[in-house]
Parts: C-alpha cells; structure tokens; sequence
C-alpha cells in the first residue's frame, strides 16, 4: 500500500508540473469520449419513450362508411364474445374527428370540413400477445364484410425500438473505436514520459528497484489522465445537452410526442469516468511493457 501511494504521489506531481499538456490530454480524451456519450444519453431518452407507451398491442379495425347502426352492434357483440378479445373499444366517427382536432393539432383543418371524412373504428386487445396470434385474429376479423381496413397500432412502436436497438449498437461501436484511438493517445503519452526520464529510469534499476516501482506512476499516470478525461466529458455532455435538448424537445413537439430530455445519469457519469480510467490504465500499461520490460528504454 505504501508503494501505491508513493506511485500515485509522484503521478499527481507529473500531472501538476504541466498543467497545460495536461488539461490539453484531458481535453483531448473528454472531446473523443464526449460523441458516444451524448449520444448514448439520447439514445437512452429515446428508448425511454419507447418503454413509456403501453407495451400491449391493439388492433384498430375501421369500418365502412354508412354502415347501419344495427350492423356497428352485431359486429360488437360478435367481437365482444370472442374469447381471443380482451378488451374491446368504440370509437364513433364523430368522436374521432374531435380527437384528431384537439390531439393532432388540425381544429382549423377540420372545422373546414362539411362532411367527416373518418369511419368508425373499434379498437381491440387480444388476450395473446404473439405474433401469430395477433395475425390470425386480424385476419379473421378482417373477413367481416363491413370492414374496410385493420391496422396493427404497436407496428411503429416496434419500429422505434428497431431504430434504438441499431441507435444503441453503432454508439457502442463508435465508443469502441475512440477508445482504442485513446489508447493510442494514453501509448504515445507514456512513451514520451519514458524516454524523458529515461536516464533517471536506468539510475534507479541499478539502485535495486524493481520494474514494478518504476512502472507504478506511470500507470497511474495514465489511470489519472483517463479519469480526468472522463469528467470532463461528463461536464461537456451536460453543457451540450442543455444546449440542444430545447431544440429537440420542441422538433418531438411538432409531431405531437412530449419528449423530455434528460440529464446524464449519476450512474452513467460514474460509468464514463471508469471507462476513461480504464483506458488510461490499458494505454499506459501497454507503453510501459514495450517500453520498459522489453528493454527499449534502458541503455
């Protein structure tokens, strides 16, 4: 333990010596870390939107126009005792076109029209949740001669959680790739810190000290700069978030979705500055052994 504290000790020396090579290091870690955290943190709004609308399916079944009421009331009590139904809604014609005016933000567009132009509908809850349920239910439903279309709600909810899953997959591997660009930056910085003290290296091998000690404050080194990466990160990603979260949220408000975007997590910010330790660590681990171990900084 001792050992470890006289390694960090010396790594925070190295770190306040150059103040400016070392905030520009940071910067340059916190500025590649920052692209796939923000878009993670996004992503993650997004795909909390998606699990907020209700997970079960509905089945939207529209009927013809001038349809007799008596017909509308044979349809539903024959739906209404199907045992593949859960749950079964009305929605008249009229009541629709209300929704669509106060919903969908067409009161002028509508109160225009002479005639509605929209059918009546019912709206239903299979009691199965399977897919091949669901399309056999459509279809036997959609035998009936007085219905014009069925129409399957959950289809774009099963869109937006494709489009998050691939949103999710490329920021994994677009984090993938700036790490390993950051270990390059951690190797390069640890090589030159190595062949500056190359000389003082070689003096205290000779001395007695193991390759252990002399590569210690350098992987701290490497593990303080990658923390310090991190968290600057995380203060770009909140600083750009409050930025152009108003703009997104006011963009989901046109299309009629209450989006809400969120700050980063405590949780994802302790994640992002680990993961930048992490590959300070790695980097700085990785230039010593080439370094030292294989013999290329000692004479």
């Amino acid at each position: 333990m001792s050992a470890h504290l006289i390694a960090l000790r010396q790594a925070l020396r190295r770190l306040g010596r150059k103040p400016v090579a070392t905030l520009l290091s940071a910067l340059v870690i916190a500025i590649a870390l920052t692209l796939p955290a923000l878009g993670y943190v996004l992503v993650d709004n997004v795909a909390g939107l998606a699990n907020g609308i209700s997970g079960k399916p509905e089945i939207s079944v529209f009927l013809k126009n001038e349809v007799p009421p008596d017909r509308v009331k044979a349809i539903e009590t024959s739906l209404r005792i199907d045992p593949a139904i859960a749950a079964l809604r009305f929605v008249p014609r009229d009541v629709a076109l209300k929704q669509l005016a106060a919903r969908g933000g067409f009161a002028d567009v509508t109160g225009a029209l002479v005639d509605n132009p929209l059918p009546d509908a019912f709206v239903i809850e299979p009691r199965n949740d399977t897919p091949a349920s669901f399309e056999a239910l459509r279809k036997q439903i959609a035998t009936f001669p007085e219905v014009a279309e069925t129409q399957l709600d959950s289809e774009w909810v099963e869109r937006l959680h494709a489009i998050v899953v691939l949103a999710r997959s490329i920021t994994l591997l677009l984090a993938s790739l700036l790490g390993a660009a950051l270990l390059i930056v951690t190797f390069n910085t640890i090589r030159l810190q190595l062949l500056t003290q190359r000389q003082e290296i070689s003096v205290k091998l000779l001395l007695g000290a193991t390759r252990n000690y002399v590569r210690r404050p350098f992987l701290y080194f490497g593990l303080l700069q990658g923390l310090l990466g991190g968290v600057l990160a995380w203060i770009l990603v909140a600083a750009l978030l409050q930025v152009i979260a108003p703009q997104i949220e006011a963009l989901a408000q046109r299309y009629s979705i209450a989006l809400n975007i969120g700050g980063p997590a405590p949780w994802q910010g302790a994640v992002l500055c680990a993961f930048a330790a992490l590959l300070g660590w790695l980097g700085a681990g990785i230039s010593v052994r080439r370094h030292l171990h294989d013999g290329l900084v000692i004479d």
